[in-house]
């Protein structure tokens, strides 16, 4: 190996086990790993900012642009009130919603589509009586799978069609990916609608049909306030008045000190904290009958000085959110939002440890209380995803026909190669701001900075590797162990490696190292180069084995109140369903 080789190997075998650790954000350890690339002279100080301007990086931008237009006109509303209804069947749901999940993320990012669809989900299973852990995996898995179908589905299909278009001078096209990505994508909904979702356990361990307790429970603690009534009462004289409204008191703290079990028998005392565990309403049902304060009366004083009243609202924290990896304390969320964090749930349990000074992970669902007024506000502020339906979107309905009318003439101009992608959605995009179906004050606010720094930082890094001839070295290597075997069996070989990569690493950082690697495997064996990108296509988007592989998975970790090890029941499976039924429909559309 070349002295700039070893760099490099080093540099990305750095950067997947810190993004493995994830102590840090894929997108700083990203830029990171380019400016030592940059002073180690193994990327050229020319090429160094290259990628920001990569079509793949500004298609991926465009694209959550306009997904966001297609929100704000109510076109997404529109399929969903038509579709969902929470008297079917779980069966025939997990059906439907998948489908329309399918649907969506073939035409916009797929993060976008489950964001969209979750509050909808977590909504008709409340109403169902049902766990939402029943559904929301299968919702995510299906709109991952949806992704796989066009060239604007997921990044990892953009990248591919960027990378043929480097190394042959011709992008894939739009519906390229379609022949071998629909059939997967629909084999894969089939199986998750009629099978997958039975493999599942349910949060609580139980059989299909547990109750939503472990999702909806919440730990908050609640302050006896001076002058107050129940000053000088045991703790367990407030049992029946908790039992009343289905709330469960686990303690006292008095003096930062905790005290469980023993507890009941305490005196209260003026500035005590209960703690208690509630369902959002019956949690503050229980404040109110008690006359009990939040845990800082500063936080109170800026909730009641709002006009129109206080909202309790959940959000689910995602890897961008302002608040994660930080404290509500540490962001301010009571002085800068007038709001207060009032339960914090995770994967399904409440968080036993003081709220405000608990460092929020991913996945993390919030309880606030926030003023009427401004929950909307808070929650794009947090940059957190509701759990609640939104309803119809606050755009005037008579431009969900515009909206829809100038994404397909987009998407068919592409497709005729009339006009070069990324231009024609950035047509779009300019007619949406211009009929003000995406506002000028929210443009930037719906591109995710942090996927755009990501590969902006990646291309130029997966560039040098293969200019130094590192993806050579790699694709050798794997043609050396497979020797001898048929080209359909190294095909499978190259896509079960990217698979396995994609479960455990970003899928974007994967795509930009696995698809070189497959030119080169396919320059070995002499065949075509196509369909070995289009494995690794496939192979990269099919992370379900984990919720750390891709974003949908983590989304739903908490609201679905699932654990780290509950992915791989139905995940496995369907990865091996995707391996079984993509490679042979490669072979028949994309011959070797």
């Amino acid at each position: 190996m070349t002295p700039d080789q070893i760099i490099l190997f080093t540099l990305f075998g750095l950067v997947f086990a810190m993004l493995l650790w994830g102590r840090f954000r894929y997108d700083i350890v990203a830029f990171g790993a380019l400016l030592v690339g940059v002073v180690l002279g193994v990327v050229p100080t020319e090429d160094a900012f290259s990628g920001f301007g990569h079509p793949a990086t500004i298609i991926v931008a465009l694209v959550l642009v306009v997904s966001a237009g297609l929100v704000r006109s109510g076109a997404v509303y529109l399929i969903t009130r038509t579709l969902v209804d929470a008297s079917r069947k779980l069966g025939g749901h997990i059906a439907i919603m998948g489908a329309i999940g399918g649907v969506l993320s073939a035409f916009m990012n797929n993060v976008a589509a489950l964001a969209l669809l979750m509050p909808v989900d977590i909504q008709t299973a409340r109403k169902a009586g049902r766990s939402p852990g029943l559904s929301l995996m299968p919702l995510s898995f299906a709109t991952i799978l949806g992704g796989m179908v066009t060239l604007i589905g997921t990044p990892p299909n953009i990248i591919i069609a960027s990378i043929r278009e480097d190394s042959f001078g011709e992008p894939f096209a739009m519906f390229d990916f379609a022949p071998v990505g629909g059939i997967t994508a629909l084999a894969g909904l089939i199986f998750v609608a009629l099978i997958g979702w039975r493999l599942i356990p349910t949060p609580d361990g139980k059989a299909a049909g547990a109750t939503l307790e472990s999702y909806t429970d919440y730990l908050a603690e609640l302050t006896v306030p001076d002058g107050s009534k129940l000053i000088g009462k045991r703790l367990r004289e407030l049992y029946d008045d908790a039992e009343k409204n289905d709330v469960a008191i686990l303690g006292l703290m008095r003096d930062g000190k905790r005290r469980y079990g023993t507890a009941q028998n305490s005196t209260l005392e003026a500035q005590d904290i209960i703690i208690i565990e509630a369902a959002p309403e019956a949690l503050d049902e229980f404040r109110s009958a008690l006359n009990l304060d939040f845990t800082d009366t500063k936080r109170e004083e800026l909730l009641s000085a709002a006009s129109d009243g206080l909202t309790v609202i959940e959000v689910v924290a995602t890897e961008t959110s302002r608040i994660t990896g930080k404290t509500a304390d540490a962001i301010g969320l009571a002085w800068r939002q007038r709001t207060v964090l009032m339960g914090l749930s995770r994967k399904g349990k409440p968080v036993k440890s003081q709220m405000r000074k608990t460092v929020i992970q991913a996945g993390d669902i919030l309880l606030l209380l926030a003023p009427n007024d401004a929950a909307a506000d808070v929650t794009d502020w947090l940059g957190c995803l509701p759990l609640a339906d939104r309803g119809v979107a606050v755009t005037v309905n008579s431009k969900v026909w515009l909206a829809i009318g100038l994404f397909a003439g987009a998407v068919a101009l592409a497709s005729f190669g009339l006009v070069y992608l990324p231009i024609a959605l950035g047509l779009v995009v300019m007619a949406y701001v211009l009929a003000k179906i995406v506002p000028l004050s929210e443009l930037y606010t719906h591109i995710e900075w942090p996927v755009v720094v990501l590969l902006g930082s990646m291309i130029p890094l997966g560039a040098a590797l293969e200019t130094s001839g590192g993806t050579e070295l790699i694709a050798g290597a794997l043609v050396g162990l497979t020797e001898g075997l048929a080209p359909w069996i190294i095909l499978t070989v190259l896509m079960v490696v990217t698979m396995t990569l994609s479960d455990v690493l970003n899928n974007t950082a994967t795509t930009i190292v696995a698809a070189p690697v497959g030119i080169q495997m396919a320059d070995s064996l002499n065949v075509s180069a196509d369909p070995f990108l289009m494995a690794v296509a496939v192979a990269a988007s099919s992370a379900f084995l984990t919720p750390i592989g891709h974003k949908n998975n983590t989304l739903i970790l908490g609201p679905g109140g699932y654990s780290f090890g509950d992915y791989w029941r139905m995940g496995l499976p369907l990865e091996l369903l995707v391996v079984a039924v993509s490679i042979p429909a490669i072979l028949v559309f994309w011959p070797l």
